[in-house]
């Protein structure tokens, strides 16, 4: 007779999902013992139940299909949130399961008893108990759907001797899994949106991660609007490529002419993104494209709000649109933007290969070089994100994960862990700070177990960079930011795993080549100037006063890699008189 733990794998494995992320315990016992005997599906232990969620959110995110991690009763489950609020604000479509105490005892006070019912609602789409065997496999089913098809969290409390019960239902063949639909904006949305374009006379489009699978259509647009384009970090991987049009990046890890054109323009339409930090939009004469509408208008004044997929509404608009013909704007763009580039470029690379401690930015321009066209990068929270942002270049076939919303530490490795689970054939690299790699430091043993061959690049200052930066940009002495330094090559040298120590610059890159063309997982240790910080291209009088007084050596603006090459490329584009 099947147990309800039985269907419950039963489901999952009808719903194409290949393992669950967790550690084994007690109340979940049930459900792990159902993997054991179902082919098909594998249980990953990993060393912290956080580490699960940010696996299966990693997974989910790359494969697009929904990815499970598990918890058991109290400590265990309680351990998942923070991946899962990091994975249901990025959008990836991630089951937990979290297993709850013996249903007799909830209520009473009972050891490791909480209530993830009510503590979960807030990072989930669908938060339900299952307590009782009549609920299988509907419940489930519902709670699949749910988290696939609003791309988010789905939670499911159990307790585990509900999990032990008879199943009384038979699964039988159902939906278990669906797409989210694409949307068309109404006619009349449509016209709003043509006028107000046909109507400006400089347009500057801003991307973020909503023009995934919409590069060509704002190309297009771009090309019809001779209109510069910029975006935000999570649209960096979608957009910046093969793009004629390119002016950079806005915000806390921005460069370029990206902030300049979106404040000269006479409209800016934001396509696909919720960039968060409303102090770098302009407030005014600006239209927004996106499919969530929720999004809509909560971060700027709109003149035209259009819901909508943003390829299907670009598709859409086209045919109503004047083609300009006036490039003075868009050329004006193009030449500040590579002028920026080209300033800030000589910042860093002037005897940099000779420089000790070794500037991080040079650590990530040869990593740049030398990871495979295909490679997946998660990067680790701090000042990680600015070294990706600046020097990982984009092709359309790289990826790049990170905790980019949530804005979690330590998710660079667990995420690393996800991704090379999702695709063994692709090469996955973790750029790691030491603050966040020491927070969940046991995931190197998972490393070290599944024989992943994640390569972990360690940028080891010695310090949270970024904590340090935002203490000195208001005006603070940095306090409580400096550690230890500490070997990690020789911590992961002591799991038996390939690791190397770097102290001089003329190392890097051998180092790098050869722990990317390892077998097996490898930590490379770089030693890195604590001192390497990067503020934005366009902060406020008082935050540059609050840093002068507080530090008086660091770096203002560091270079961009390989984007000064696109850079000075599209000034060809510019015709000549």
């Amino acid at each position: 007779m099947p147990t309800v733990a039985d269907q419950f794998i039963e489901v999952l494995v009808e719903a194409g999902v290949r393992r669950i992320y967790g550690i084994v315990g007690d109340s979940l016992n049930p459900v792990v013992d159902a993997v054991r005997r179902t082919d098909g599906i594998e249980w990953i232990h990993v060393r912290h139940e956080e580490s699960a969620a940010f696996a299966a959110a990693a997974e989910a995110q790359l494969t697009g299909e929904l990815a499970v991690c598990a918890g058991s009763c109290g400590p265990g489950n309680l351990h998942l949130i923070n991946g899962l609020f990091d994975a249901h604000r990025s959008g990836a479509p991630v089951l937990a399961l979290a297993s709850q105490i013996p249903s007799a005892q909830i209520g009473t006070g009972f050891f490791q008893e909480t209530h993830p019912e009510r503590m979960f609602n807030e990072c989930s789409h669908l938060c339900e108990v299952l307590s009782q065997p009549e609920q299988m496999p509907r419940l489930l089913r519902s709670a699949l759907q749910t988290a696939a098809g609003s791309r988010g969290v789905s939670v499911l409390v159990m307790p585990g001797d509900v999990a032990q019960r008879a199943a009384v239902n038979p699964v039988r063949q159902g939906a278990v899994h669906c797409q989210p639909p694409t949307v068309v904006p109404p006619e009349s949305q449509l016209r709003e949106l043509a006028r107000a374009l046909n109507a400006a006379e400089r347009v500057m489009l801003f991307c973020g991660a909503g023009t995934r699978h919409a590069h060509d259509e704002v190309m297009r647009l771009a090309e019809t609007l001779k209109a510069p384009v910029g975006h935000a970090l999570r649209g960096k991987e979608w957009i910046q490529y093969d793009n004629p049009y390119d002016v950079g990046m806005s915000g806390l890890l921005g460069y370029g002419a990206c902030h300049e054109a979106m404040h000269r323009a006479d409209l800016v339409v934001l396509l696909g993104t919720d960039f968060p930090y409303d102090d770098f939009l302009p407030q005014a004469n600006t239209v927004q494209v996106d499919i969530e509408p929720s999004h809509l208008a909560r971060r700027t004044v709109l003149d035209v709000a259009v819901q909508g997929d943003v390829a299907e509404t670009i598709r859409a608009v086209l045919p109503h649109l004047d083609t300009k013909t006036d490039r003075s704007f868009l050329d004006q763009m193009l030449r500040e933007h590579a002028d920026t580039l080209e300033s800030v470029v000589e910042a860093y690379t002037r005897d940099v290969d000779k420089r000790i401690p070794i500037h991080p930015e040079y650590v990530a321009d040869v990593l740049d070089d030398l990871a495979g066209e295909d490679a997946v990068f998660t990067v680790d929270t701090g000042m990680c994100n600015v070294w990706s942002a600046r020097y990982v270049t984009p092709n359309g076939r790289r990826r790049m994960l990170g905790s980019f919303i949530h804005g979690s530490m330590a998710n660079a490795l667990p995420h690393a862990i996800g991704a090379q689970l999702a695709d063994g054939n692709r090469q996955v690299v973790a750029m790691s700070g030491d603050g966040g790699l020491s927070m969940l430091l046991g995931e190197l043993l998972t490393l070290h177990s599944l024989r992943l061959p994640v390569k972990v690049v360690l940028f080891n200052n010695a310090s949270l960079g970024m904590v340090k930066l935002e203490m000195l940009v208001d005006g603070m002495p940095d306090h409580g930011t400096d550690h230890d330094p500490v070997d990690f090559a020789a911590l992961a040298g002591a799991l038996g795993m390939y690791s190397v120590r770097v102290r001089r610059p003329e190392e890097v890159r051998v180092a790098l080549r050869d722990a990317l063309s390892h077998p097996g997982p490898a930590v490379v240790d770089v030693v890195t100037d604590p001192n390497a910080m990067s503020i934005p291209p366009h902060i406020t009088g008082d935050q540059v006063k609050g840093f002068a007084l507080a530090v008086s050596r660091t770096v203002l603006a560091g270079g961009v890699g390989k984007m000064i090459r696109l850079a000075r490329s599209n000034l060809r584009n510019i015709p000549r008189p």
